[in-house]
Order: structure tokens, then sequence, then C-alpha cells
């Protein structure tokens, strides 16, 4: 873009422009620096400097190409291919201000001198077609966003002024470079060819221009306008800068940050606290959080996808993902000064329970798909839990189921308090071997709690033992040795019992000298595999779907008859989503012969949907609304599968409740994978 003659025919424009730039500069640094940055280092230290390489490829993968937006466009979902024409329009125009404005303004004709007039040419007519993609772009978001008002865009911070106002300064801008294009090309129609800059060439600026010449416009007039809007254009540009820390584009900068620091840790991995030295547990006041969790409220950008995902908040809850962190930088904004200043003001303004409702914390299920949708890496579930810990811990609330499960544990060492099992019941008849009998086993089948204690639960692991011994695996269980893993304790907030329960299983098993770990709960699995390290705890640790996948490319176990049926099969989250294990569990089931498996599309693999059992829910009530079990039965029963197959017993539970709920007890069924197994491995003694 051409900048305009000289201010009043005297004033160098450099100076015009440079002088605009320095106090819009500190404008917007002050601003930033009070709203932002001294908010954000009111959290408490994170180590989330390590692995620089790791942290750029996260930052390119994530902003650059977009990845997190890309994943789920579609043709019913094109608002991600919307986004991307804006954000690679900002990458393209912020180039062109430095080399058209800044450099030209101040030293004459630089974009030339660097691009060659051939190369001024493209890119400036590359320009006007992106600023005719950006302006189709927001009018469509417009029409989307207030006249069709998709589900996850019916929040009212999606559609706040504050939207409107961003959405009419980004037009504004790309109206005015057009403008400025056509009055440049007006104005030059009257200079020799000789003197003209390679820019009246701009293809869609230049169209207008001569048409506007066309109907007479003069060269006077053409030179007046050419200044006026090229001024207002950047105006606008030094305005919108200034204006960004006070709006929800914060995200523009902010995002990009958090990719570059969003957690390297496995998904399904919590943050550990150290109980000796800390001096709060959990979160319940801004500088309880982590400068990276604060950081999460300037990036997101309230774009819904989090909640539009999240099986609470689609089965009426009021849990919302989105306003759980918009709601935090609210509130950090609001009180972050007097917390500068050294005032308390968690007693006449908490947190939790006025700018947070304590009921939505509780209905997080922990499966992570807010996490999973969130084009902008923000991490919600560890926030989430802070909350709880810090209920937990220091205010000692928590909904009366969940204390019942946290008492059981405490005293019996297990979540199921009426149970009348003992740890090995299950076994019975089976020649199951102790560890203590066979220390020199190759591998520990880690039972837990529910396999052990619930009653349909045990199907799975009598299965599992039929299994191993059909494919001679060396292996051996704990007995009354075991006690759960305290994945529902830590889930729950109360990560004083999780860290007694972890250890005392990690002092247990570095006794035995435990190499290898076989969990049948994909929870267990979560927890040993990737929390107990923090503990000290190191294994090979194996769910059964990733061990039986092995044994049957290895040929070691290979099933005797056919079973029979259509399986539709459910993802567990702490499986799946936190652990990215979705092709085992699917081969192990497609080994079986005469077994069809089809999916539940498109809630499945990455989109699954929870069955409402993780984050404690196997003992926390729901509050509200429809069971999340029974409207993922409904995804079940949408498929023409007359079983629905699972690879967790927490999962088997919910999903059996499900459809006993729908009265189909006698029409569907839901069985673990290892069931199915069990089944292809008995005599067919009908002939």
């Amino acid at each position: 873009m051409v900048p305009p003659g000289d201010i009043f025919g005297e004033l160098h424009i450099a100076i015009g422009v440079f002088l605009a730039l320095a106090v819009s500069i500190a404008i917007s640094g002050y601003v930033f620096h009070r709203r932002v940055i001294s908010m954000i280092l009111l959290g408490k230290g994170t180590a989330r400097f390590d692995q620089p390489l790791s942290r750029l490829a996260n930052f390119l993968t994530i902003v650059m190409a977009q990845r997190r937006v890309l994943q789920r466009v579609s043709l019913r979902d094109r608002a991600g291919l919307g986004h991307i024409f804006v954000f690679w329009g900002f990458l393209s125009f912020f180039l062109s201000y430095l080399l058209f404005i800044f450099g030209d303004a101040a030293w004459g004709h630089f974009s030339e001198t660097i691009l060659t007039d051939t190369g001024v040419r493209v890119f400036a007519s590359y320009l006007d077609v992106i600023a005719v993609i950006i302006l189709v772009s927001l009018g469509w978001a417009v029409i989307r966003r207030w006249l069709t008002k998709p589900h996850r865009l019916s929040f009212d911070l999606t559609r706040s002024p504050d939207a409107i106002l961003i959405v009419s300064a980004i037009s504004s801008l790309m109206v005015l470079t057009l403008l400025t294009e056509a009055f440049y090309t007006a104005k030059v129609s009257y200079i020799p060819a000789s003197e003209i800059s390679p820019h009246a060439d701009a293809l869609v600026g230049g169209a207008i221009g001569n048409w506007l010449v066309d109907l007479g416009l003069g060269f006077s007039a053409a030179d007046t306008l050419q200044g006026l809007f090229w001024w207002l254009h950047l105006l606008v540009i030094l305005g919108f800068s200034i204006y960004i820390p006070f709006s929800k584009h914060m995200h523009m900068v902010a995002a990009p940050l958090n990719a570059y620091f969003r957690s390297l840790k496995p998904k399904g991995a919590l943050e550990s606290i150290d109980l000796e030295n800390a001096e709060h547990f959990g979160a319940g006041r801004v500088q309880d959080f982590t400068w990276k969790e604060l950081l999460d409220g300037y990036a997101c950008a309230v774009c819904g996808r989090c909640t539009n995902s999240c099986p609470a908040h689609l089965s009426g809850k009021v849990l919302s993902p989105m306003h759980i962190v918009e709601n935090l930088k609210d509130h950090l904004i609001e009180f972050g000064s007097q917390v500068k200043a050294g005032v308390d003001t968690s007693q006449e303004h908490p947190l939790i329970g006025t700018s947070i409702q304590e009921e939505a914390l509780w209905d997080c299920v922990n499966c992570g798909a807010c996490m999973e949708e969130c084009p902008v890496a923000v991490e919600h579930v560890p926030t989430i839990v802070n909350m709880r810990r810090h209920l937990v811990l220091e205010e000692s609330r928590i909904p009366e189921t969940g204390m019942s499960a946290l008492l059981s544990m405490e005293q019996r060492g297990h979540p199921w308090r009426g149970t009348t099992y003992s740890r090995t019941d299950w076994a019975k008849d089976l020649d199951v071997p102790l560890l203590a009998d066979h220390p020199q086993a190759e591998v520990l089948l880690w039972v837990g709690c529910t396999a052990a204690l619930e009653g349909r639960s045990q199907a799975i692991a009598r299965s599992m033992a039929k299994v191993l011994k059909a494919a001679g695996v060396d292996y051996a269980i704990l007995g009354e040795e075991e006690r759960c893993t305290g994945d529902p304790a830590r889930r729950m907030g109360n990560e004083y019992l999780y860290q007694i329960m972890a250890q005392g299983n990690i002092e247990t098993l570095n006794n035995y000298g435990v190499k290898t770990i076989l969990t049948l709960c994909p929870h267990c699995f979560n927890t040993m595999k990737n929390e107990y390290p923090q503990l000290g705890g190191t294994y090979e640790v194996l769910h059964y779907s990733q061990y039986l996948d092995r044994l049957i490319d290895d040929g070691k176990l290979k099933p005797i008859k056919m079973v029979e049926g259509k399986v539709a099969y459910h993802d567990s989250c702490f499986l799946g989503r936190h652990n990215g294990v979705y092709d085992e569990p699917r081969r192990v089931a497609k080994a079986l012969p005469g077994l069809e498996l089809v999916e539940m599309s498109p809630n499945c693999r990455q989109q699954g949907f929870c069955c409402g059992a993780g984050g404690g829910h196997m003992w926390l009530e729901e509050s509200r609304g429809t069971r999340i079990n029974h409207m993922r039965t409904d995804h079940f029963l949408e498929t023409d599968a007359d079983t629905v197959g699972v690879s967790c017993p927490f999962c088997l539970q919910m999903l059996t409740e499900g459809i006993e709920a729908k009265g189909l007890s006698g029409e569907k069924q839901a069985k673990d994978v290892l069931e199915l197994w069990a089944e292809s491995l008995e005599e067919d003694n009908s002939s």
C-alpha cells in the first residue's frame, strides 16, 4: 500500500507515522503490562521452559499450521476454514504493514527494492484477494453467529459487543485497504507511466480505481481521498493494538504463548503437590493457580468448542469449560490489582461460589474432550481439579456420595463401600497364582478394585485369567495386598489420600521387584503409567488390549470358535483420549471370527463421548439434567449393533445400567472385549 505524500507538503510522512506508532506502543504497552502481564505473574511458578524444540514444534503445528482449528473442518463445520483465512490474512497484512507502511513511509519505495516491481504487483494483488476473502469470511461469520446461531455459539460471550467491534475493525481494515489502492490507481492515471508505482496494478483495488476514473474522479479528489483512507487505515491498526488487551482478541497474543507453554507431560497426568511444603492445597484464590492456568484465560478465543464437546454441559449440567477459564480471567482482572497490593479478597469476594459455581466443578468427568477440542491449548481439567483440591483439602467440601467413597478408600483400601467380596473371590476355581507364592512371575496382573469387588465386573477378571492361561502367560496377582491406585481420590481432589495410597502400592511393587504390570482398568492404567513416576514408581504398564494385541500378533493367542454378533465399540476416555490407545482394542475385537465391529460415529475415537464415570463420577451423583451414561447409551442404540463393546469396567457398569434404564436388557447388552475373547476360547460341545 503506497503511502500518500508528505504531510501538508512540508512534514515528512515518516515523522507522522513513527510519532503515531510511538504513542500507540506506549499506551498499548502500559495497558498490556497492567492488565495482562502483571496479572499472569500473580500465579505460581510451573516448569514450562524445558524441551524448547518440542515446544517450538507445538507452536508451529498449533499456531502456524492451525492444526487444532482444522481438525474438525468438514462440510458441516466450516468455521475452522474461515478462521484459517482470517489468520493467514492477518499474517499477510502484518508483513505488508512492515513493507508498505513503515518501510515506504520512512525510506521511499523500500518494498519495491526488496520485492522488485513484479513482486510488488503480485503481493499487492494477493493482498487485495485476501482482503475480499476475509470480508466474505467475516460476513459469513456474522450471519452464522448472530442469525443461524449454532449450539456452540449460543453463549453470551460469543455474541458480545466486543465481538461486533472486532469484526467491524477487521472489516474496516480490509475495506480501507481496497479503497486506498483504488484511489491511488485513480490518482496515478493522471501521472506519466514512467512515474507510476506497480501498486497501481493491484487486482481488486486497481479495478475499482479504473472504474472511478471512468466515472470522472479527478486527480485532486483521488489524491486527497487516498491520503485520507491511508491514514484512517493506519489509525485503525494502531487503535486495534491498544484495544486488544481489553478484548477477547487478546488470544491473538496469548494463544501462541499458550501453545508454546502447553504441558508436554502425558495427557492423563495431573500435576503433583508437594504436600509437606505447600502453603495452600489446590486453588481457591487467583494467586493459588499457576501462571499457565492464568494465561489460559487470556488465550481463550471464546469459540465455544470446549463447551460444545463437554458431556456434562450437553447433558444439561451447569459446567461450561469455556466459562470456567473466562470467569477465572474476569475475576483476576477485577481483583488482581488488590491482590498485587497485598489485599486478601478471598473472604469478601470468593472465587468459588461467585465467579465460578461450585456445582460446575463437581460436574466435570475429567474426560478431556474440552482440551482435545480447544484450538489454543487451554488446559481446563487441571484447573478444575486444582479447585476441587482446594474444596476438599482446605474447606472439607465434597458431595456426600464422594465422601463415602473416600472414607471407604481410607478404611478399606477401595471405594466400594458396600461390597461383600474379597480381592480374590473372583478367582475361585481358576488356579490364579499369587505374587507372594510366585514372585518370579513375568507379569503382574493388576486386577483393580472394580473388577475384583463389583459383581458384574468380576466377569472381566475371570475372562482375563482364561485368556492368559490360553496364551501360556506367566503371571500372578497381588490378591489382598492390592489396594486402590488412588485415582478416584486424586480426581475428586483428595491429593493427600491419593499420595498415601500410591506410595503404599509403589512400596509393595518395588519390594517384589515388579517390572511389567498388566491392567484391566484404563483408570488404573493411566494412574500407574503416567502418575506413579511422579512418586518414584516407574514400570512398564500395559492395558490388556495392548498386551492381547501383542499376543495375537505373535501367534500365542488364537480363538477356538466363532463369536457371532455386531458390536459397537465405545472408547474409554482414559484409554483413548488421555493415552491414545484407539487401534489396539479394535484390532483385538476384529481378531474374533464372526464378530462385526461398527463405530458410534461421529462420537468415537478422539471425539468419543464419556460414559459418565470419570473424574470420580462412578461415585458422584449427577446434579441435574440427563444422565451422561443414558446419552451414551442412545449413541449405541442409534447403531444397529446388538452389543456395545468396552475395555473398561466403569464403562461396562454405566452402559449396562443405561441399557436397563431404556428397558432393553433382553435385546441389547454391554460386554467387555475380554468377555468376548473368553467366549471364543471355550470348547464348542454342541456337536
